[in-house]
């Protein structure tokens, strides 16, 4: 549900990390793309979004809770350190769940940029999965999984153990309560959090993805590439990040949370 509220602050963050040349701004990005491709385009690569998503958040929610619920004894909580932990493991894991989805998810987004004798033109997520794995082979899946790895390890802490820690922090003064607003609040400091740890892995990530095969033999061949352009050029695309994963954790939160009520779990906060 996140995912298709944002979407496309997402395709114009991957537009922004992948420019060459004259640099352009988010709002001149999204005129274009709406101009030249019309307005459905910026839901480019929503099936693989979602599809990534369903594996991603799935994974590291399902590792996080179960862990933190199996571990704690009633009247206990937990360390901001063990949630940092555990968020980590549990978005590194994910991390390898949904790579070959994600590689999907930048190559269809970045599909519109392309001239057309060069797009992939994928139908939607599984065909693209199918002709990756046709086409390149199943290493070719894995693509900028290392990134993808860490990415995801830092973008959890900064989403689930942040917000479990920002929830706890909220509610421990009385002008809070287990409420929506609370949910926000957390939601927003989440996302500002997750944004800064992960910018400049993001960056790395999406330049790896979207490149020809074998243009990056290492980490550090990308990192070398990006920061001839100056360290900021690892915030490339910052504010639309943020735009983007700023209301993704709100939403994803203020859903987990009403599912979590409705169905009689315990809300996340310990």
């Amino acid at each position: 549900m996140s995912s298709c509220c944002v979407h496309p602050l997402d395709l114009l963050k991957v537009h922004l990390q992948t420019q060459q040349g004259k640099k352009v701004k988010m709002v001149t990005l999204f005129l274009n793309v709406v101009r030249h491709d019309g307005f459905l385009a910026l839901y480019s690569g929503v099936s693989a979004a979602v599809l990534r998503q369903l594996t991603y958040s799935l994974t590291r929610f399902a590792i996080y809770d179960s862990v933190k619920i199996h571990i704690l004894k009633e009247g206990q909580s937990m360390p901001f350190y063990q949630k940092v932990l555990l968020a980590g493991l549990s978005g590194g894991i994910a991390g390898i769940v949904s790579a070959p989805a994600d590689l999907v998810n930048v190559r269809m987004q970045n599909d519109i940029k392309l001239p057309e004798h060069q797009r992939r033109n994928y139908k939607h997520a599984l065909d693209g999965l199918w002709r990756v794995f046709h086409e390149e082979g199943i290493c070719s899946m894995y693509g900028g999984m290392s990134m993808a790895c860490c990415k995801t390890a830092l973008v959890t802490i900064g989403q689930l153990a942040c917000y479990d820690q920002f929830k706890s922090m909220l509610l421990s003064n009385s002008y809070f309560t287990d409420d929506i607003l609370t949910h926000f609040t957390a939601g927003i400091m989440a996302g500002v959090s997750a944004t800064a740890l992960t910018m400049p892995v993001d960056n790395m990530k999406t330049r790896m993805m979207n490149a020809v095969p074998g243009t990056y033999k290492s980490l550090f061949a990308v990192s070398k590439d990006i920061a001839k352009n100056g360290p900021s050029s690892f915030y490339k695309g910052f504010m639309a990040r943020l735009s983007y994963l700023g209301p993704h954790t709100i939403l994803t939160f203020i859903y987990y949370e009403q599912l979590r009520i409705h169905f009689g779990y315990q809300t996340m906060v310990n």
